[in-house]
């Protein structure tokens, strides 16, 4: 078996010299090679997202028994703190928010690059600043767990750079649930959830979900709000939302309780009404509602 794994890096290294001399005769638009072979999850990372040198601090908490989750939190304090590059604040914050998803997605999606549009600091009708995250569509191929685990990763950057929570208006709030439910006729999301689960969410959350336009539908409601971009519909927050904190809410509140992470009781709602949820559709057989006869 050894044997065999060998001869395949063998033909990896090969392959990859043919590639370089290839390019080495400027027929390409690069000199080289741009895709480096990853050996491990902590070199994946560092080739996808960086930042340059992060690759050997994510194998020495991963040699340290870390959970892939406290991994991602802690690279994402180091970020925080300049360890790896003079960044702005609003650049810190979008380094350390992608690093952490690469970390938990293991570097081998590419929701990361293309699941986060952009991230931003903003600010409240108080004049304080807040922290904005930009979802787009390709969030999805994280999967609903790590999406709702990159919201936490952005409240405790959102921390660490002494920002203060977002405070939504009512319109915003309004906004979005109007955006939910006009999302869910147009791509019919898995986990549809109530206006009760919205609200609470929404005046909750401490950091700012949203989003680029992913389809052509406007809303009809509460249009033009100063501080939303937008009057299309935002798919990426949709998702990040309802498929992934609302959805996942009984895994989040246990992160929430392993990583003693602050500010986030009211999960325990919203798990409890998920739970309650998933039991109603399985007795009621809800889920045959979308078989056509």
């Amino acid at each position: 078996m050894e044997d065999y794994f060998e001869s395949l890096e063998k033909g990896l290294e090969d392959i990859y010299k043919i590639a370089e001399e290839a390019r080495k005769m400027g027929q390409d638009p690069y000199m080289k090679v741009e895709i480096a072979p990853a050996r491990d999850m902590a070199a994946r990372v560092e080739g996808l997202v960086g930042p340059i040198n992060i690759a050997s601090k994510i194998r020495e908490l991963d040699r340290m028994n870390y959970s892939r989750e406290k991994i991602a939190l802690k690279i994402a304090e180091e970020i925080t703190e300049r360890k790896f590059g003079n960044y702005t604040q609003e650049e810190c914050a979008e380094q350390a928010i992608r690093t952490a998803l690469a970390i938990l997605t293991e570097g081998i999606v590419a929701a990361p690059l293309e699941g986060i549009a952009q991230v931003k600091i903003k600010e409240n009708i108080d004049n304080t600043k807040f922290l904005s995250l930009y979802f787009a569509g390709p969030i999805r191929s994280a999967g609903g767990t790590a999406a709702a685990l990159s919201i936490l990763m952005g409240d405790h950057i959102r921390k660490k750079l002494s920002l203060d929570r977002y405070k939504p208006s009512d319109e915003e709030i309004e906004r979005f649930i109007e955006e939910v439910d006009l999302y869910n006729r147009i791509s019919h999301l898995q986990y549809y959830p109530s206006k009760k689960e919205l609200k609470i969410a929404l005046k909750n959350i401490p950091i700012e979900i949203t989003g680029e336009p992913t389809e052509k539908v406007e809303i009809s409601g509460y249009r033009d709000l100063e501080r939303i971009e937008t009057n299309r519909v935002r798919g990426g927050a949709m998702l990040a939302l309802c498929e992934g904190l609302l959805q996942k809410g009984s895994k989040v509140l246990k992160y929430v309780e392993n990583l003693k992470l602050d500010g986030w009781e009211w999960i325990r709602e919203i798990a409890l009404s998920s739970k309650e949820e998933e039991e109603f559709e399985l007795e009621n057989w809800k889920y045959l509602k979308d078989i056509i006869a």
